[in-house]
């Protein structure tokens, strides 16, 4: 299998130590294969009717939302930011860094939690998430990639959403090797009751919080912590996709699109960092600067530290400086 050096911080309440060793990637699906050659002849584009008539609803439904936030009051506004970081963290802890990866190990009020959180942020449930993101890794920026960026923005960042999957992505989703995935109770729960889990999470609590707790319109509460929040989550891990795979620097692999973005990282709270967790993608923080611009890092460095995660992988150091200077773009910035 495929090995890289990393130190795994092994955490508790009061401490937390690394040792270096040598260890396997956190998933053989998470690594590009470089053996993959595409077919030649393109089949034809078929567009997914109701997924465009849906995100057009959506994204209206969004910009009523932002005409109605000075109406919004400092609690309700305080609550979409709430929702906006929980929605969130299921993807980027959960879906992301703990599911598609296996950078660190969760416990089981944590998983519950991330599980919770990613039905906040709907976008497909967590054992789907985790399938086409190890594809995406596994074959990037190919006809097997779910949101192949050589493709354009556009169909990067939404487009991909609104036509039927490459016959390439559907073909190698399902040779993956996903039993850690099946064996998951909390996956497997949530993939089962996922419809009425996005119901719930996703827009009837959003609304009705603010409407039971401190008198808010349900329509301020539907379309400002429901809709314009979905929305924003969406797109901030769509520009992962896309912004974060054209434009930035490539200080430790030149020889791939994924690129460090400040913005997307901003956005995405801490995903921003591509160029290096395309090169690393075992590593849980997903960048060499810690909590930096990050705060799905901090969130996981404070799981560690009250005892709900357990051995993040990281990369050492000595790694990060002989693959900078081996494949990096000249634009290393220590710090």
């Amino acid at each position: 299998l495929y090995h890289h050096l990393v130190k795994s911080p092994n955490s508790s309440k009061q401490s937390k130590t690394t040792t270096y060793a040598m260890a396997e990637s956190s998933t053989a699906d998470d690594v590009f294969d470089s053996t993959y050659i595409q077919k030649k002849g393109k089949p034809p584009m078929v567009f997914v009717w109701r997924n465009i008539i849906l995100m057009c609803l959506l994204h209206l439904g969004a910009l009523y939302g932002l005409v109605l936030v000075p109406s919004a009051s400092p609690l309700t506004l305080a609550w979409s930011g709430v929702c906006y970081f929980l929605s969130a963290l299921g993807v980027t802890a959960g879906a992301h860094r703990l599911w598609s990866h296996k950078t660190y190990k969760a416990s089981f009020p944590l998983r519950v939690f991330l599980a919770l959180s990613n039905s906040m942020a709907f976008q497909n449930d967590i054992f789907e998430w985790a399938r086409d993101h190890r594809v995406h890794h596994k074959y990037s920026e190919t006809d097997a990639d779910p949101h192949n960026a050589t493709r354009g923005f556009f169909f990067s960042h939404i487009g991909w959403l609104l036509v039927r999957k490459h016959p390439d992505v559907i073909e190698k989703g399902k040779k993956l090797e996903l039993s850690d995935l099946k064996a998951d109770s909390v996956v497997m729960f949530q993939r089962q009751h996922y419809k009425l889990s996005v119901v719930l999470l996703c827009f009837l609590v959003p609304m009705l919080v603010p409407w039971y707790f401190w008198g808010e319109s349900l329509v301020v509460g539907y379309f400002v912590p429901g809709l314009l929040r979905y929305a924003l989550v969406l797109n901030a891990t769509w520009l992962v996709n896309s912004a974060a795979h054209m434009w930035g620097n490539r200080p430790y692999d030149k020889t791939i699109n994924p690129r460090e973005n400040i913005f997307v990282a901003l956005s995405a709270i801490g995903e921003g960092f591509h160029n290096y967790h395309h090169t690393f993608p075992f590593d849980y923080a997903t960048s060499e600067f810690g909590c930096k611009l990050n705060l799905t890092t901090a969130f996981i460095d404070l799981m560690c530290f009250l005892g709900l995660a357990t051995d993040c992988k990281s990369v050492s150091k000595e790694m990060i400086t002989a693959r900078v200077k081996r494949t990096g773009d000249s634009s290393y910035k220590s710090g």
